[in-house]
């Protein structure tokens, strides 16, 4: 269906891939990796069409319809919801809003006219033939949590996380052969990417999607593309079967590289002990050639980096961790809580989770008292408890001129110089990096910064709102392991289910009108509860 042909990319003197060449075949999705920065969301949009390549070239077969995720949340303000949907298909679209405005507008004594509204009937059963796209349309837009009356408000009226599915939406709707999708889990809750989940399942053209969401990726994706040292390898399977088979084969590799690199150095030995020596310069020049064979760059690595996340706590939490007694809280007329009582025993790792707006975020800046009391009620922390913060907010938050350790010495002045530098280094900041100022790093360096903060802070109490936002799946994998491993307590929001699995023993929902439901276990276990109580 789609064929790269010595594809490359290069900006200025640096090459993000070189000489790609890959065969992508109907009824497969292709779920792309690589590291922040390899090249993945330029690769994507060339061969979308949204890009040029520095040479190569992209063939798709003929005929066939492709779709791409729309980026820019703010592009369809002024259409209705359903209308955002409908310019999917814009040929389709093009040809209805015509049809509106002639029957509105139209002179019918006109033969143009009426000529001109049999062309537009026409393109209406070529893109449509089962004239459905309006119970199609209602029927997505639905399932996506907008109900019926909704569907003819403006665009403009929706928070950008609801103007995300709506995109997404308007490149499901009209069933693509090939399906381009960078990120689609951004801004969605569980449930909604449960939903996608299933739609592309049964998607029957090709499909690449990037992801961050391991979860998502090993439940959609049939095959993996994985970008690094420049160049795209293909692997059959999900993204858990690429990590073990990856994993096996650096450690096959780094077996065999040291066995070259022992053999380089013996061969360098003799080298350099015998090439002087006129009965054994034969031998020298025969151990040289040998040398000059020793290809040690088809042994190389992975270019990826693994941080190490590790969360110690300076003391432990005593009897009393942090209890919430009816905590009411309304901006203008809405009400988000009202009377809300919740306890948090110590050794309680709790995923807070529910769909955007409910309240999640303003829930961690009451606990934190991070610029918002509750209307009424009490918030009691443990008298041991010595609580850390990772912020939504954090891109806006971390700012200045300082180096990167200026900026991390300064939330703890007393910490070892070792220390601070160990912390950053955990989160791949190596030497000459923590020199780099702060205005200067990307959205994901700035969210592992804050990682860092929080390794150095040594809290007993880890609130975590949205921190998988900007980290890579090396990342998110991480921080489930530290999360699992950390002694303390946890408040994590996220729609990560693989991070969810990773660590929480306690899931608490916060449902739309309100109601919280509060799951001692694990969210699988959660997941067969919810099942049982709908049935």
């Amino acid at each position: 269906m789609l064929q790269t042909v010595d594809l490359t990319k290069r900006f200025g003197g640096r090459v993000l891939f070189e000489n790609v060449n890959l065969k992508l075949d109907a009824g497969k999705r292709y779920g792309l990796i690589g590291a922040n920065g390899a090249g993945k969301s330029t690769f994507l949009k060339i061969v979308a069409g949204e890009e040029e390549p520095t040479s190569g070239e992209i063939i798709i077969g003929s005929g066939l319809k492709v779709g791409v995720l729309g980026q820019n949340q703010f592009a369809f303000e002024d259409f209705t919801i359903a209308d955002a949907v409908l310019y999917g298909n814009k040929r389709l679209y093009d040809a209805i809003k015509e049809k509106e405005r002639l029957y509105m507008e139209g002179n019918f004594d006109d033969d143009k006219v009426n000529e001109r509204l049999g062309e537009l009937e026409m393109i209406c059963v070529e893109e449509d033939p089962m004239y459905e796209y309006d119970v199609r349309i209602k029927k997505i837009l639905e399932e996506l949590g907008f109900p019926e009356e909704q569907h003819t408000e403006l665009m403009s009226s929706l928070p950008s996380a609801d103007k995300f599915k709506v995109l997404l939406a308007q490149v499901l709707f009209p069933k693509p052969d090939i399906l381009f999708l960078d990120e689609p889990t951004n801004n969605l809750d569980i449930h909604a990417i449960a939903w996608l989940e299933e739609q592309l399942k049964r998607h029957e053209g090709t499909m690449i999607v990037i992801s961050h969401d391991r979860h998502f990726l090993n439940s959609v994706v049939t095959h993996i593309l994985d970008l690094d040292f420049k160049t795209i390898r293909e692997f059959t399977g999900n993204y858990d079967d690429w990590y073990i088979a990856s994993n096996l084969l650096q450690k096959q590799r780094e077996m065999e590289r040291a066995k070259k690199l022992k053999e380089k150095e013996q061969l360098e030995n003799f080298i350099r002990r015998f090439s002087a020596n006129a009965s054994k310069a034969k031998q020298a020049t025969s151990r040289q050639k040998q040398l000059e064979k020793l290809d040690l760059s088809a042994l190389q690595t992975s270019s990826r980096r693994d941080p190490s996340i590790v969360f110690r706590q300076r003391r432990e939490i005593g009897k009393e961790a942090l209890e919430l007694e009816n905590v009411s809280k309304k901006f203008d007329d809405h009400v988000v809580f009202e009377n809300l009582t919740l306890k948090f025993n110590p050794g309680d790792k709790v995923a807070l989770i529910g769909p955007n707006g409910v309240g999640k975020t303003t829930l961690c800046k009451m606990i934190m008292d991070d610029g918002l009391k509750p209307d009424s009620g009490e918030i009691r922390w443990g008298a041991t408890v010595e609580p850390s913060y990772f912020p939504q907010d954090t891109t806006d938050r971390i700012k200045g001129t300082e180096t990167l350790y200026e900026w991390l010495r300064s939330h703890d002045r007393e910490a070892d110089i070792s220390e601070i530098r160990n912390c950053l280094g955990r989160m791949l900041f190596s030497g000459e990096e923590q020199e780099k100022s702060i205005e200067k790093i990307s959205g994901g360096e700035k969210h592992r910064m804050m990682l860092s903060k929080m390794m150095l802070e040594q809290g007993n109490f880890l609130v975590l709102d949205e921190p998988t936002n900007h980290l890579d799946l090396e990342a998110i994998i991480a921080l489930g392991e530290a999360l699992y491993n950390f002694k303390g307590n946890v408040i994590c929001v996220t729609h990560d289910r693989e991070l969810i699995d990773a660590f929480a023993n306690r899931i608490i929902e916060i449902k739309p009108n309100g109601e919280i439901v509060d799951f001692k276990g694990n969210y699988e276990e959660y997941a067969e509860f919810i099942g049982e109580a709908k049935n």
